[in-house]
């Protein structure tokens, strides 16, 4: 390649100049201007034929990891990581494509599944009666508001097992998803959610995958949209007291249509709130310390897998968790504010609730 003329030298160092002011000292508002964001939403890749529905993500090195003061525990260390470039879906699987693989394959989601009994003697702990036979129905976990006097530490108290509850019975055999078939399809078990991705010919995302990509090219923002405090336009989550009251300023009590809320800097929809999206790695509340570790401090971890084992104090029972991401209608700032890019939480693998979905990547072909 031919060395660049005198102009064009100049016109660099600029650029390098104009960065490093941005990065040292006005780092939002040179990202908004065009700066900093790799590729904006305008300007994204869409895919066609197999990769219809997806948004092409570029390759790259960021920092994952916890920012600000609502970072938790297991967000941190912070370190960096690069992964390769992917497909990834613009929103999450609605209820319109979930429908199109039952239709073609016959699939029984765990929710419409009568719980085993053998499964249920291995997670319970001892001395805990095993219920009756007859008691056991298909069914899944929703969110119930609580009584004013709930405690908040203790969130059992606003979720319920419903009889009926699935996919198709989003709030129970009472509810249906008539008329919205652009809703994320929800009560979707991690083994659901790989089962689809088959069918589909595509994988679920890893955690490295899913950050990257919500960031959408903003270097180390505790937002998907950067700095700013979340308001009722960014995403659908909770306003009001939770868990007792929503006020609904977005317009939703539980799940939104998806597209309703603007796109990150790489096109993709709902990254944050809406319902959380499953992940293929398994959760521990140390990942990036053994990651950490493993690379050294000064070195990026490329494309992680994540653990080999899972573990979670919250489920001491269930041997395998995969992590979540992006938070859900339920999310507010006075709890979990897990509508955070770099907010984990972990789901047992057989476990399906009403404000968890998934989207799916595809690797790049050579």
């Amino acid at each position: 390649m031919a060395p660049p003329g005198k102009s064009n030298v100049k016109l660099a160092w600029l650029t390098v100049l104009q960065l490093f002011l941005c990065l040292a000292v006005a780092g939002e508002a040179c990202i908004a201007s065009g700066l900093v964001s790799k590729k904006g939403a305008n300007s994204a890749t869409h895919g066609s034929g197999r990769t219809q529905g997806m948004i092409l993500i570029p390759a790259g090195e960021f920092v994952m990891g916890g920012v600000g003061p609502e970072a938790r525990g297991d967000e941190l260390p912070r370190h960096k990581v690069y992964v390769d470039s992917f497909w990834m879906d613009e929103t999450e699987v609605t209820n319109r494509q979930f429908q199109e693989f039952v239709e073609a394959t016959g699939y029984v989601t765990t929710a419409q599944k009568v719980p085993e009994l053998g499964s249920l003697k291995r997670e319970l702990p001892a001395g805990v009666s095993l219920p009756s036979p007859e008691t056991l129905q298909p069914g899944s976990l929703v969110f119930a508001k609580p009584a004013k006097d709930a405690v908040l530490k203790h969130y059992s108290q606003w979720w319920k097992w419903v009889p009926g509850a699935d996919w198709r019975h989003p709030e129970g055999l009472q509810d249906s998803i008539e008329g919205k078939d652009d809703h994320p399809v929800v009560h979707i078990s991690y083994e659901d959610a790989l089962a689809y991705a088959r069918w589909a010919g595509k994988r679920l995302p890893t955690e490295a995958e899913w950050e990257y990509a919500a960031r959408g090219g903003l270097s180390e923002q505790p937002f998907v949209w950067g700095s700013n405090e979340i308001t009722a336009t960014h995403a659908n989550v909770w306003q009001g007291h939770f868990p007792f009251e929503n006020t609904r300023e977005d317009g939703f009590e539980t799940t939104a249509p998806v597209k309703s809320f603007p796109a990150n800097g790489y096109g993709l929809f709902d990254m944050a709130g809406n319902v959380w999206e499953l992940c293929t790695d398994k959760y521990q509340p140390s990942t990036y310390l053994q990651q950490v570790v493993k690379s050294g401090s000064n070195s990026s971890c490329i494309n992680p897998l994540g653990p080999a084992s899972s573990y979670d104090r919250r489920y001491p029972f269930d041997a395998v968790l995969h992590s979540v991401r992006g938070g859900s209608f339920l999310c507010h700032n006075s709890y979990c504010s897990s509508y955070r890019p770099s907010a984990r939480m972990s789901l047992p693998e057989d476990t399906s609730m009403n404000h968890t979905g998934f989207r799916c990547v595809r690797n790049v072909e050579p």
